[in-house]
């Protein structure tokens, strides 16, 4: 029996508002911001691709490997689905509002976005021309990419949102990675060109591996701790506001 004067939502079956559903879109502060720089990554990012011209390629393609260019630009295409998709995925508004939107815009983002981008990413990491550090840390994100979106689907195929949502914000993490990824690449420039003559004996190509290496580790790593830290955060809310309704009783 509940306590409180709150009344009853007609929603939820219960005295508390849906997380999110009375909240205005423009009162989400990271909203506009996450749709603003995927935009700009994006127009910075697809022109050298639109073309299909590999000299114009930011990643050359490993000698005598004749369908990485190809699958390159694939990756690339996909994972521009995935992440405009996501940006809508993930807001509230646009979830409690248009659900039917988000269901169809869902299956987009996992079958024209992640899975393509996903299978394309593995094979070009393997293949990739930035040594084996890199290369490691490419597949694994390919994989965790493919890994955490087809969980995510499945529970939502099972009705279990609870469960569809948190594997979707971790693929989300993941998805929009690769803006992290540019971050990290001018930060440890930044702090290894320095030492080109002394910790590589001026080879560069040692130090372009060590950055590489380093920046696709620390690209991906970094965003999916933030959105784990982010899930156990709301989930030990969640047990505190719990605790604090049975004591009331």
């Amino acid at each position: 029996m509940t306590t409180t004067s709150e009344p009853m939502n007609s929603r939820t079956g219960t005295g508390h508002r849906p997380v999110g559903g009375r909240q205005p879109w423009w009162q989400r502060p990271w909203v506009v911001p996450l749709a603003f720089l995927a935009a700009v990554f994006l127009v910075y990012s697809l022109p050298p691709y639109l073309g299909l011209d590999p000299a114009s390629s930011r990643v050359p393609a490993p000698p005598g490997v004749g369908w990485y260019y190809p699958a390159l630009v694939a990756h690339i295409g996909f994972a521009s689905v995935a992440m405009v998709t996501c940006v809508l995925q993930v807001w509230p508004w646009f979830r409690q509002r248009h659900p039917v939107a988000h269901r169809r815009i869902g299956r987009v983002y996992v079958f024209a976005g992640v899975l393509p981008a996903g299978v394309m990413g593995l094979a070009i990491a393997l293949a990739g021309p930035f040594g084996p550090v890199a290369a490691t840390s490419n597949a694994l994100l390919a994989v965790l990419w493919l890994i955490f979106t087809i969980a995510g689907f499945r529970m939502a195929r099972a009705r279990r949102f609870g469960e569809h949502r948190k594997w979707m914000i971790r693929s989300f993490a993941l998805t929009m990675s690769i803006i992290s990824n540019r971050i990290w690449a001018v930060v440890w420039a930044l702090a290894l060109e320095p030492q080109l003559a002394t910790t590589f004996g001026g080879s560069e190509q040692a130090l372009g591996q060590a950055i590489a290496g380093l920046t696709t580790w620390t690209g991906w790593v970094f965003p999916l701790l933030i959105a784990q830290w982010w899930l156990e955060r709301g989930r030990g809310r969640k047990t505190a506001n719990r605790s604090q309704s049975v004591a009331a009783r």
